[in-house]
């Protein structure tokens, strides 16, 4: 595995035991999640997606589909060593992930672990059709989940750059189809923020049928996005996970 156009190692950790892969959410770029990746650095090796549409990759096509995203992504991620890796999707991320990882273990390579985020099961996909709102509209959700700074919101020339892969995001997550398949043989964590105003508990139990390697549910503090509400206690959970799950150390991937 190697930091290229799709993945982004921002701390260079080659000699860490483990590696985890993030797959950010709905309008996120690979930068959102720099502080996430710097705290867990030189413990944990950290990649992170990049999505076309966005920052460098901005005149590339927003992918509007989770399966194609899916399929260009395998090969990416496809393992070119024996490091254990831990796949962590943060909401529309958390459906690509297991998108991305089903197709692995078909191939013998999945991840040692996924860990969904902010995000109901695949098996029970909801929309809201917020792609299909206008700009204001999405400008509206965003603030009530508060993902982005008010500031960046208040900018109106560079929300018209940002646009496009935001309304892009949400239509690849809202028109989202879960194709039946065989579960997952990695274990699942899911992950909850307590003030979370779109995504609750109960959201998160359907991933527990999505695997037959055992599902765990953690609560954090904070909201939608807690990664960066709470960012050090953040890392201070995933390192600590990192280092207890049984067999880690020994997982094929």
């Amino acid at each position: 595995m190697r930091a290229d156009l799709w993945l982004r190692g921002f701390h260079p950790a080659p000699e860490a035991p483990v590696r985890m892969v993030i797959f950010p959410h709905a309008g996120g770029s690979a930068s959102y999640f720099f502080t996430l990746s710097r705290l867990l650095a030189p413990e944990v090796e950290v990649f992170v997606v990049q999505y076309p549409g966005r920052q460098d990759r901005r005149r590339e096509p927003v992918r509007e589909n989770v399966e194609i995203l899916a399929k260009e992504l395998v090969e990416e991620l496809h393992p070119r060593d024996s490091k254990p890796t831990v796949f962590f999707g943060h909401s529309l991320g958390a459906t690509v992930a297991f998108e991305v990882a089903r197709r692995l273990e078909q191939a013998g390579v999945g991840p040692a672990a996924l860990w969904a985020s902010a995000r109901c099961a695949p098996s029970d996909h909801r929309t809201h059709d917020i792609h299909l709102l206008d700009d204001e509209g999405i400008i509206a959700e965003l603030r009530r989940l508060s993902g982005t700074d008010t500031s960046l919101l208040d900018d109106k020339e560079l929300l018209d750059t940002l646009m496009p892969a935001i309304r892009g995001d949400y239509k690849a997550a809202e028109t989202y189809v879960y194709t039946p398949g065989p579960p997952l043989t990695c274990p699942v964590v899911g992950f909850v923020g307590d003030d979370d105003s779109r995504v609750r508990e109960a959201d998160l139990l359907g991933w527990r049928d999505l695997t037959e390697s055992g599902f765990e549910l953690v609560h954090m503090p904070g909201g939608h996005f807690y990664p960066t509400d709470h960012p050090a206690l953040t890392a201070e959970e995933f390192r600590t996970r990192l280092g207890s799950m049984d067999g880690l150390g020994t997982a094929e991937v």
